[in-house]
């Protein structure tokens, strides 16, 4: 038995189930002007998260600090812990289950509006991808993007925006933590460079 996706399962379960939730859309005061810009002719649906997986301010009985970032796989949220008992929560999608990744790391560098170089094992699963994608609403990295290392090694797995908001709550991506472009920028401003993630 795997008692590590039994503990994440139990946690999601202690987080889902009793806790107080306040629907919490993440602030436009978090966007820059060229957010605004390039969000306004984004070339994807403008479709936002409903019910658990929009941005909500919820209870956190968790024993991690204020200031790390708990990706809960199992249930799709990413959750940023305050020093109030309290945490942002996110709806995420995630990795699909022979893809994700698991364990802890820490934010090793940030880009807003990043490139996108599909590494070659996403060429041999995907074919018909660029070698290359300029930074933009039409690019599957979004609007910000926070690279996990794990030492000075980078893990190749990323936090980050997303153009297919559709898929938000789903375990369908190469393996990256993908949010809402308005939520990945509100992160973004509120988590430094070295901050800890710990990914269930």
């Amino acid at each position: 038995m795997d008692w590590r996706a039994v503990g994440a399962i139990l946690l999601g379960l202690a987080l889902s189930g009793c806790m107080q939730e306040t629907l919490a859309p993440a602030p436009e005061t978090a966007m820059t002007s060229r957010d605004r810009e390039l969000l306004a002719n984004k070339p994807y649906p403008n479709v936002k998260p409903q019910g658990q997986y929009a941005r909500h301010i919820v209870d956190y009985p968790g024993n991690y600090k204020a200031g790390t970032v708990v990706v809960d796989t199992p249930n799709k949220f990413l959750y940023l812990v305050q020093n109030d008992g309290k945490a942002i929560r996110y709806g995420v999608t995630v990795g699909s289950e022979a893809l994700a990744f698991h364990g802890s790391a820490k934010v090793g560098s940030k880009k807003e509006w990043p490139s996108w170089t599909p590494t070659a094992e996403i060429h041999d699963r995907i074919a018909g991808l660029p070698s290359y994608v300029t930074p933009g609403p039409h690019n599957p990295m979004g609007a910000r993007a926070m690279y996990l290392y794990q030492g000075n090694k980078d893990t190749l797995y990323r936090i980050h925006g997303t153009n297919q908001p559709e898929l938000l709550g789903q375990a369908i991506s190469s393996g990256c933590i993908r949010m809402l472009n308005e939520d990945v920028i509100d992160l973004y401003n509120r988590v430094p460079v070295g901050s800890n993630v710990v990914v269930l």
